[in-house]
């Protein structure tokens, strides 16, 4: 294989190309309609629902300048020093997100670490698990909206939850068409709308100017303190204010990190802190606005367009998080975290533009699911946010290694910073534990059972793989056999895939005692995952001889990468491997999988394997191999 730092510096070589290629400015406009799409609706419903958890209902003027205090200071603390100036500085050659850092952090200890591993799990479960209710929650918050439009809410109120349910459902189904077209739209119409936002703050603002001694943390403690074991639960409410604050760092790889913290530092933190202050100041100078107070901030005559607005942040918001949820699949499926799916490119010349039809399927039956339990966007509140806040805690956790084994600095300051963040983020899951009853149990569960889900799967590959290696023969091994005993020659090249390139392959030995017959060229070609998110051209074919009748063939991906065998094969070409593509066989072991409850995993755990196994993407789809030149071995195995 490669050397791994030519293959990272070549991954950062091509990260740093494409940003060049466009230019910084387009980069932040393009990151607030991607990045900030999350944060950019929670004024929607984050004030609200901590004033109406607050002792009094929100009406007393030391209520509302705590939620201020307390949000403002969240999305200094959390937003902007956790994340912005910290958590970015971690990236895996451009790349975020739980797997990134997962990925790093293993390369990082320079070895596979279990609890490493776990985490990255946890953390990947619980992106899922808020991926399903940032849809749900953004696009229902904005709806409502219909409530309050003056002298007309009380009728349009039994629309919210179908129209809700309809504009989820259509964007779900656009999904396979890919959003290249429209994409570049997102980041001017987020743009307006965090525009919006600070004027609408701005606009009420004067409505009390003493909103501003919000500014000052101390409100924030005091009010916490003055509703006792009541602020918190106030805390979990404050949290909505800075969810989609993980989105920074998971789509650092796209933007890059200047453009996002100068969108962050120029539009979207002063903008948020705007309207939340005019929210606040609405709510001093007119105490029943605090049922909703972004609505009510809107004047009647540009409601309507105000309105629209929102509800396409919200929608480009949720596509945010969908696009999120493909990516995050496509790494999981090559670090062996779940099977083979069927992942689909809808852009030729973008390569984040996927599709993944089983998750898009997923997701939109979860989101459906959630609006029939909950019906308002409060109800959602109350599930939002502790999947939020479990994968931060899981970020800080990995954060550790990299301080302490990749930055190379002394335990204390490794420890201060895990202890600073990681304090911060228990305080808000704890509070956001106490919704459980009110449904932060929903995303608990979704995470827990996708949790099994991947052990689950890389257990069982595990299992799969040592049972294989101890009834196989040793590559050498069988080519000294086959030197005593020459079998019949079949003209052409056979490629056998396999995950042990040192054992012989089932479908080779299959092929030998079955055929009787031994091809001219015979490759043993493995897929090797990178801990990088891509891999130079360069750097992607290695070739081993083992002797005439065998080569060993390794391709490397990185995890980001989509593999294509015929395209990778045909690198083969300069370093003089030549073949004809349409003129080889491709062999492929098929294992018939049989549960044991003396061996391995529970025989529940088994069964589940099993089911994962059968519903797997059929290699030749997954490695775009010809179909009319794959030939399939099958085997029985006991796990």
């Amino acid at each position: 294989m490669a050397d791994p730092a030519d293959a990272l510096r070549g991954a950062g070589e091509e990260s740093h190309s494409a940003h060049k290629k466009e230019g910084f400015w387009a980069l932040a406009l393009g990151s607030v309609g991607v990045v900030f799409g999350d944060i950019g609706t929670s004024p929607l419903y984050a004030m609200r629902e901590a004033l109406a958890h607050s002792r009094g209902g929100g009406t007393d003027e030391l209520a509302v300048l705590g939620v201020v205090s307390l949000v403002t200071w969240a999305l200094i603390l959390i937003v902007t020093i956790k994340y912005v100036v910290f958590l970015m500085r971690a990236d895996n050659k451009g790349e975020g997100g739980t797997l990134a850092l997962m990925a790093l952090a293993q390369r990082s200890l320079g070895r596979r670490s279990r609890a490493v591993f776990i985490l990255g799990v946890v953390g990947a479960a619980l992106f899922y698990a808020d991926g399903v209710i940032t849809p749900a929650v953004s696009v229902l918050g904005s709806i409502e909206g219909l409530k309050e439009v003056p002298g007309m809410g009380d009728r349009l109120a039994p629309l919210v939850l179908p129209l809700s349910a309809g504009i989820l459902i259509a964007l779900f189904m656009v999904q396979s068409r890919g959003t290249a077209s429209v994409a570049r739209l997102f980041g001017p119409i987020t743009a307006l709308w965090f525009v919006t936002l600070g004027a609408l703050g701005l606009l009420h603002i004067g409505d009390d100017p003493s909103i501003i001694r919000g500014l000052l943390p101390h409100y924030g403690v005091m009010f916490l303190f003055s509703n006792g074991l009541l602020g918190f639960v106030i805390l979990g409410s404050v949290f909505l204010a800075v969810t989609g604050a993980e989105a920074l760092y998971a789509d650092m790889g796209h933007f890059g990190k200047k453009p996002i913290r100068t969108a962050w530092v120029i539009l979207v933190l002063p903008a948020l802190v705007l309207n939340y202050l005019g929210q606040g100041a609405l709510v001093l100078d007119n105490p029943m606005a605090r049922v909703n107070p972004f609505f009510q901030m809107i004047p009647e005559v540009i409601y309507w367009p105000v309105w629209l607005l929102s509800v396409a942040a919200t929608v480009i918001a949720s596509q945010a998080v969908i696009t999120g949820a493909f990516s995050l699949t496509q790494q999981a499926v090559q670090l062996g975290l779940l099977p083979r799916i069927d992942i689909r490119r809808t852009s030729e010349t973008q390569a984040g533009q996927i599709y993944v039809p089983q998750v898009n399927t997923y997701l939109l039956i979860g989101v459906l699911v959630l609006l029939a339990m909950f019906r308002s966007s409060s109800g959602l509140a109350a599930a939002y946010g502790i999947a939020v806040t479990g994968a931060m805690f899981v970020d800080t956790l990995l954060f550790f290694v990299i301080i302490r084994y990749m930055w190379k600095r002394p335990l204390w300051q490794a420890l201060a910073a895990v202890i600073g963040f990681g304090a911060i983020d228990v305080i808000f899951l704890g509070s956001n534990l106490l919704k459980i009853p009110q449904g932060a149990w929903l995303p608990l569960v979704m995470g827990g059972a996708l949790v099994v889900i991947m052990w689950t799967w890389n257990r069982g590959a595990e299992i799969l793989s040592e049972k294989t290696r101890r009834d196989s023969v040793p590559l050498i091994e069988l080519s000294e056999i086959l030197k005593a005993r020459a079998p019949h020659r079949a003209p052409g090249t056979a490629i056998f895939l396999t995950s042990d390139p040192d054992m012989a392959p089932v479908a080779l030995m299959h092929n030998l005692k079955h055929n009787k017959v031994l091809h001219e060229k015979n490759i043993i070609l493995t897929i090797v995952t990178a801990e990088t998110p891509r891999v130079r051209e360069d750097d992607r074919i290695r070739i081993e001889p083992v002797n005439e009748d065998f080569k060993k063939v390794f391709i490397t991906y990185g995890f980001m990468e989509s593999p294509n065998l015929p395209k990778a094969l045909g690198l083969c070409r300069k370093l003089g491997l030549k073949f004809d593509i349409m003129a080889t066989s491709f062999f492929l072991g098929r294992r018939s999988i049989v549960p044991s409850a003396q061996s391995g995993m529970p025989l529940w755990q088994d069964k589940v394997f099993i089911f994962l196994m059968k519903n797997a993407a059929n290699p030749t789809d997954f490695y775009k191999i010809p179909p009319g030149r794959v030939v399939e071995l099958g085997t029985q195995v006991t796990v």
